[in-house]
């Protein structure tokens, strides 16, 4: 028997297909389209999100032979896939990693909402959360919120492609409105935004044992399966991905190093003291709760500087950065390039990316190094801000491929490092639930213990280890300078305009700078 896995990111959709010994069988990837209509928006069509399942569905079962005894799938997380009565969309989703409500969270932020709210539930809210959307939408687009009747999750929408249930998981529903204790919404959260009317949106919240729902007729002949099928909603792909990776105990500890640089510490309450930063998942019911802290900056980072440097990618990058000293010569990078800023392990919808202490005597390897060398710098801010003891760190994601960062995020954080033998950590972290909540197997740590191997580990340097935690002071005061000038000018640049009469002199034509000559 075969277990079909399904992992909906923001930018690539795959189905895998799993064995009885939790082998990857077949695997099929379709990219998606992350829509921009303005600035600093993102958006994806609904409806093509649920094509491209079905098409990486029917493809990975193509040669598949074994029947297929239950679906299992995560998604990318935060967000608004807004429906209406009907369960069609009401308009393109809006992302996590949306920035239209950068302002209005300044806002809230200068007037202690984000903290009060992080008092609460443990969560620091950002532009591309529910609560931050809804507001937005009701002071710019009033009539798509009174069009739509349930906000969704990109997990919920395919929930409800797949089983008919419309409805949420606990993790999901953490950020921003979840109350730990009752496993609810929180009213007091909801009020504190001024979102109350808005309650209607939030679709019922599913526990840990409520997730699994049959397979419709409709989606079946969609995908090419029996109905009846069970299908199981894995925690939102952040949380799938630690356990997918073995993360499950407290203490235990992993970062995906992809879209998101998202490093995640198994706690066993929330922590609401401290300066408010990251999220809390609900991981296991009211036994587990994942402190998270997903970047706004990660792999768009790695390509952008790829592109810079006219390298094919980042594998081409990582090759020349590492024929640069740990350091890169004396050259720091602030990696904050998201036009919606940060939201951890710090929050700032302004926060700009930099370069401090260039020469004429550096060279492209020196950029390209300290790109790695700030990203890494960027895990240690999230594994300090826990305030948690982590013995290792587990890494995942495509960065992880290469195996100088691996090496190099050892020495940066001064925390052992691991990687495990699987290729698709979301899926199987899909698979693991899907095991545990149809009775296959008892308990997460011990499907975790059964199915995932780790396959290499690095120990760091002690000598790196001690520069790199003096690089981290030198990076934390270039942070702090570029904040208190505003991360960036306001000045901006516009060519002077172009005579279109008959009359108009070459002599006159525009020169770079807007200076005409």
């Amino acid at each position: 028997m075969s277990v079909l896995t399904i992992d909906a990111g923001t930018t690539v959709i795959k189905s895998v297909v799993f064995d009885d010994e939790g082998h990857e069988t077949a695997v099929s990837r379709v990219a998606t389209e992350v829509l921009r209509p303005h600035p600093g928006w993102a958006e994806q069509d609904m409806d093509a999100v649920w094509q491209a399942v079905v098409h990486t569905v029917r493809d990975a079962l193509t040669d598949l032979t074994d029947p297929v005894r239950l679906v299992s799938f995560t998604a990318q997380g935060d967000g608004a896939w807004l429906i209406d009565d009907h369960g069609r969309p009401t308009g393109p989703a809006i992302l996590w990693s949306d920035g239209r409500a950068g302002d209005l969270l300044t806002t809230w932020q200068r007037a202690g909402l984000l903290e009060a709210a992080f008092r609460r539930n443990g969560s620091l809210t950002c532009a591309g959360m529910p609560n931050a959307l809804f507001a937005w939408l009701a002071a710019h687009d009033p009539d798509r919120l009174a069009r739509s009747t349930t906000s969704l999750t990109a997990a919920g929408w395919l929930f409800l492609r797949l089983t008919g249930v419309r409805a949420t998981d606990e993790s999901d529903a953490s950020a921003p409105f979840l109350d730990h204790t009752t496993g609810q919404y929180d009213p007091t959260v909801l009020d504190l935004f001024g979102l109350t009317r808005h309650a209607r949106l939030l679709p019922t919240v599913l526990g840990e044992d409520q997730r699994t729902a049959e397979l419709t007729s409709g989606a079946a002949a969609q995908l090419g399966l029996p109905a009846g099928l069970p299908v199981v909603m894995a925690p939102y792909d952040i949380a799938a991905t630690a356990r997918g990776v073995g993360a499950v105990n407290p203490g235990q500890a992993c970062s995906i190093l992809g879209t998101t640089l998202c490093t995640e510490i198994v706690r066993t309450g929330i922590d609401t003291t401290g300066e408010p930063s990251g999220v809390h998942i609900a991981y296991r019911g009211r036994e587990r709760v994942l402190r998270a802290f997903p970047t706004l900056n990660g792999a768009d980072v790695l390509s952008w500087a790829a592109r810079l440097l006219h390298l094919p990618g980042p594998p081409e990058l990582a090759r020349l950065a590492f024929q640069s000293p740990p350091g890169a010569r004396g050259l720091t990078f602030l990696p904050y390039l998201s036009p919606a800023g940060e939201r951890a392990p710090f929050l700032d919808p302004g926060a700009r990316g930099s370069f401090w202490g260039f020469s004429l005597d550096h060279t492209p390897a020196d950029l390209a190094r300290a790109v790695f060398d700030g990203l890494s710098l960027v895990l240690r801010d999230s594994l300090a801000a826990a305030r948690t003891d982590v013995t290792e760190l587990r890494l995942c994601g495509g960065g992880a491929n290469s195996d100088a960062w691996c090496a190099l995020i050892a020495d940066a954080t001064g925390v052992p490092t691991a990687r495990s033998g699987d290729t698709e950590i979301g899926a199987k972290g899909a698979f693991l639930t899907g095991l545990v909540r149809t009775g296959a197997e008892g308990s997460m740590h011990r499907a975790a213990d059964k199915y995932v191997h780790i396959q290499h580990r690095w120990q760091p340097d002690p000598e790196r280890a001690a520069f790199y935690a003096a690089l981290h002071q030198d990076f934390l005061t270039w942070r702090d300078l570029a904040r208190t000038a505003g991360w960036r000018t306001t000045a901006t640049w516009h060519p002077a305009p172009r005579h279109t009469d008959a009359t108009h002199h070459p002599a006159e034509t525009p020169a770079p700078g807007g200076i005409r000559v």
